[in-house]
C-alpha cells in the first residue's frame, strides 16, 4: 500500500507543472538587462514584451544548462542545502526584478533627454512586470506544449525504432508541426489580412487631393497614368512638391516645379509594364530635359520622403525631375521578410529602363543622373544595378539615407572601412568613392578627392533598422565600441540575447523624434543633397536660409 502510495505521489508530482529555478534565476537576469537604456525610448507597453520575450531565453538557457550539468553527472545540491540555495536564489531575483524595475524610467529618460524629448514622471513598473510575466507564461506554455508533443511522436516511434532514433525523429517531427502551424497558417492568414487591408487602403482617394490639372503631371488628363491607379502614396507624391510660384517667392526670380513622376502598383500588371510606363511618362513630362534627373526607390508602402524631396527640388530651383514606382502595399519591415523580391524586380526594371535610355541620350546634354531611397527604398535601389553594366558609362551617384542592416553595399564598405574610423560613421578608402554622414559630420570629409562616380550614405548611430545585427545576440557589435555616435545613450550596454530583442524591437516599433533614430531631418537632407550634387549659386548664408524654411 505504501509502495503503490508512493509512486502515485511521484505520479502526480511529474504531472504537475514546475518552474526551474536555475532557469528563473537566469530569466531574472535577463529581465534585468532588458530594462537598460537601448537606442531610442520605448513605451512601456513594448518594454513589457521586451521583457517578458527576455525572462524565456535566459529560463531557456538556464533549463538547457541545468540539463547539460545533469548529463555530464556533475555534483548537485540535495537535501537541505538545494532547498537553501532555492530560497536564496529566488530572495535575490525578486529583489534584482524590483531594484530594476523601478530604475527603468531613468534609463528610458537618458534617451529621451539625449534626443531632446520631455521626460516621463515613471515607467509604469506595475504594468510591465504584469505584461512581461504574461508574455513569459506564454511562451513557456507553447514550450512545453512542444515538448509534449516531441514526447508523444517519440513515444509512439519507440515500437518501432531504438529509442535515440525515436528521439530524433520526435524532435523532427515536432519542429515541422509547429513550424507548418506557425509559418504556413498563422503568419501567412496575418499577411494576407495586412496585405488586404494596405491594399484597400492605398486604393482610397483622399478628398483634399484633387487631381493635377498642368498637362506635365502625372495623373492629369493629358497622363499615361490614371490617377486613381497611382495608390494612395502615389497620388499624395505627385500632388506634393513646390510650385513655381514656392520657388520664385524663395528665389526671387522665376522657376520652374519639379517634374514628378509616378507609377502605382495598379499602374500596370507587371514590374517591366511599370517601368515602361514610367519611362514612357517621364519622357512625356520632359523629365531629360532638367539638369538633374532622380531615379527614387521608395519605401515598402510606396512612400517617398518629403524631406528628401522638397530639399533637393529647392537646391537644384526647380530643374529637377524625379521617377519612382511603387512595389507593395505592406510597410518596410513586413515586404522585407515578405516580398523583398517584387522591391528589387522593381527596381531593377525601372533603372535598366531608365538608364538605358539616358546612356542613349548626348553627354554633353543629358541629365546627371542620380539614385537615391529611404530604408527599404535604399537597399532596393543598392541592389537595381550591376557595377559592370554601368562601368563605361556610370550615372552620376547616389544617396542612400538609412539603409537596412542587409544591405549590399553597405555592408562590405563597413567592414573593410579604413582602420581607426568607426562602425557607425566609417571612412572608405580614403572617401574617394564612398562617403558617410550623419547630424555633426558632413561628406566634406575625407583624405582623397572625391570623384565624378559618388556614393554617399546619411545614417544616425541611433538607427536601428540599419544597426541592427542577429550577431549581437552572442557578441558585442563594433557601433557599441568607444567612441560612441553623439545620439546613443552612455547607458547602453551589451548583454548577450538582450541586446539583440532590444534592438530588434527599437527597428519594428520604436520611433524618435526628427534628427535621430530612423527620422532623418531636412537639414541634414540639404547637406546631403548640397555635398553630393553641388547646385550652383549657393553660399552659406543661402543654404541657412533653406534651412530655416524648413525648420519646425
Amino acid at each position: 500500500m505504501n509502495v503503490a502510495t508512493s509512486k502515485d505521489t511521484r505520479l502526480v508530482r511529474s504531472n504537475l507543472p514546475h518552474i526551474s529555478m536555475v532557469g528563473l534565476s537566469l530569466g531574472t537576469i535577463f529581465f534585468a538587462f532588458s530594462l537598460t537604456p537601448s537606442l531610442i525610448p520605448r513605451p512601456f507597453l513594448i518594454q513589457g514584451v521586451i521583457s517578458g520575450i527576455s525572462i524565456a531565453a535566459g529560463y531557456g538557457l538556464g533549463v538547457a544548462g541545468l540539463y547539460l550539468w545533469k548529463y555530464l553527472q556533475l555534483p548537485l545540491a540535495r537535501g537541505r542545502g538545494a532547498l537553501v540555495a532555492t530560497m536564496v536564489a529566488a530572495v535575490l531575483s525578486a529583489l534584482v526584478a524590483v531594484s530594476f524595475l523601478w530604475q527603468a524610467a531613468n534609463g528610458q529618460n537618458s534617451i529621451r533627454a539625449l534626443m531632446g524629448m520631455e521626460e516621463i514622471p515613471g515607467a509604469h513598473p506595475a504594468m510591465i512586470g504584469l505584461v512581461a510575466i504574461g508574455v513569459f507564461c506564454v511562451l513557456l506554455g507553447l514550450a512545453r506544449l512542444f515538448r509534449w508533443v516531441f514526447r508523444r511522436f517519440a513515444l509512439w516511434l519507440r515500437r518501432f525504432v531504438p529509442s535515440r532514433i525515436s528521439h530524433l525523429a520526435g524532435i523532427t517531427a515536432a519542429v515541422l508541426l509547429f513550424w507548418t502551424i506557425i509559418d504556413g497558417v498563422l503568419v501567412s492568414s496575418v499577411l494576407r489580412m495586412a496585405d488586404r487591408s494596405f491594399q484597400q487602403l492605398d486604393a482610397l482617394i483622399e478628398d483634399d487631393l484633387p487631381q493635377p490639372v498642368r498637362p506635365e503631371q502625372t495623373g492629369s488628363s493629358e497622363s499615361l497614368v490614371n490617377w486613381a491607379d497611382l495608390g494612395r502614396q502615389g497620388r499624395r507624391f505627385v500632388s506634393g512638391g513646390p510650385t513655381a510660384e514656392d520657388l520664385t517667392t524663395f528665389f526671387g526670380a522665376p522657376a520652374p516645379a519639379p517634374v514628378r513622376v509616378y507609377v502605382g502598383l495598379n499602374s500596370a500588371s507587371s514590374a517591366e509594364d511599370r517601368a515602361k510606363l514610367a519611362l514612357e511618362e517621364l519622357i512625356r513630362a520632359g523629365g531629360f530635359e532638367r539638369s538633374i534627373l532622380l531615379l527614387v526607390m521608395p519605401t515598402g508602402t510606396g512612400w517617398v520622403d518629403p524631406a528628401s524631396q522638397y530639399t533637393v527640388e529647392y537646391l537644384h530651383r526647380g530643374d529637377i525631375a524625379t521617377v519612382a514606382a511603387q512595389y507593395s502595399y505592406l510597410n518596410s519591415p513586413l515586404s522585407l521578410l515578405t516580398q523583398a523580391n517584387y522591391g528589387v524586380e522593381m527596381a531593377r526594371a525601372l533603372f535598366s529602363e531608365v538608364y538605358g535610355y539616358w546612356r542613349t541620350l548626348p553627354r554633353d546634354t543629358r541629365p546627371r543622373l542620380f539614385l537615391s531611397g529611404l530604408s527599404l527604398g535604399s537597399l532596393n535601389s543598392d541592389l537595381s544595378f550591376d557595377l559592370y553594366d554601368i562601368i563605361d558609362d556610370p550615372f552620376d551617384g547616389a544617396l542612400w539615407i538609412g539603409p537596412p542592416f542587409s544591405a549590399r553595399t553597405w555592408n562590405r564598405v563597413t567592414a573593410e572601412r579604413d582602420p581607426g574610423s568607426t562602425a557607425w560613421l566609417p571612412e572608405f578608402r580614403g572617401g574617394s568613392v564612398v562617403r558617410f554622414m550623419n547630424q555633426t559630420q558632413g561628406l566634406d570629409r575625407g583624405a582623397a578627392p572625391w570623384g565624378k562616380f559618388r556614393i554617399a550614405f546619411l545614417q544616425y548611430a541611433s538607427d536601428p533598422i540599419t544597426f541592427f545585427s542577429a550577431g549581437s545576440a552572442w557578441r558585442e557589435p563594433d557601433w557599441m565600441r568607444n567612441p560612441r555616435g553623439p545620439d546613443v545613450s552612455p547607458g547602453l550596454r551589451w548583454f548577450p540575447v538582450v541586446t539583440m530583442l532590444q534592438i530588434a524591437a527599437d527597428m519594428m516599433v520604436g520611433t524618435a523624434p526628427k534628427g535621430f533614430g530612423h527620422e532623418y531631418a531636412e537639414a541634414d537632407y540639404i547637406n546631403a543633397w548640397n555635398a553630393l550634387t553641388e547646385p550652383k549659386g549657393w553660399s552659406e548664408a543661402d543654404l541657412n536660409r533653406l534651412r530655416d524654411l524648413f525648420e519646425p
